[in-house]
């Protein structure tokens, strides 16, 4: 089992920025990947960036290519994202999610290839 929570949401203007951080305790030797995906009302959930845990090879969705960055911190099983440049649009329910199953051909931004969720954060964006 692993556990994570989500922290740093809230609400900012548009054009501002935000750093969510999830904790994962537990489990987590078996840790593959590490992914952010969000919810907005009445939408799907969908993907945000995903981050390779033992290479650190990093992946984002084109709607927030160059605005945000996903990072971890191995030694406290941590991954953060940070948003810049928001927009209304980002408005959302932010998940943390993690893979522990071995590496699997399902694409990094597909939902079903993680194994774990968290609550989810809440980032509102004004415009």
């Amino acid at each position: 089992q692993v556990q994570l929570v989500e922290s740093g949401g809230g609400l900012v203007q548009a054009g501002g920025s935000l750093r969510l951080s999830c904790a994962a305790s537990g489990r987590t030797d078996d840790t593959v990947t590490m992914g952010w995906f969000r919810q907005a009302p009445g939408k799907e959930r969908e993907f945000v960036a995903a981050i390779i845990w033992s290479g650190g090879a990093t992946y984002y969705a084109d709607s927030v290519k160059g605005r945000f960055t996903i990072s971890r911190d191995n030694a406290k099983n941590s991954v953060y994202l940070q948003m810049n440049s928001l927009k209304p649009e980002d408005t959302a329910v932010y998940y943390c999610a993690t893979q522990v199953r071995p590496t699997m051909s399902t694409p990094i931004h597909y939902p079903r290839r993680y194994d774990y969720w968290g609550q989810g954060t809440q980032v509102t964006v004004s415009s």
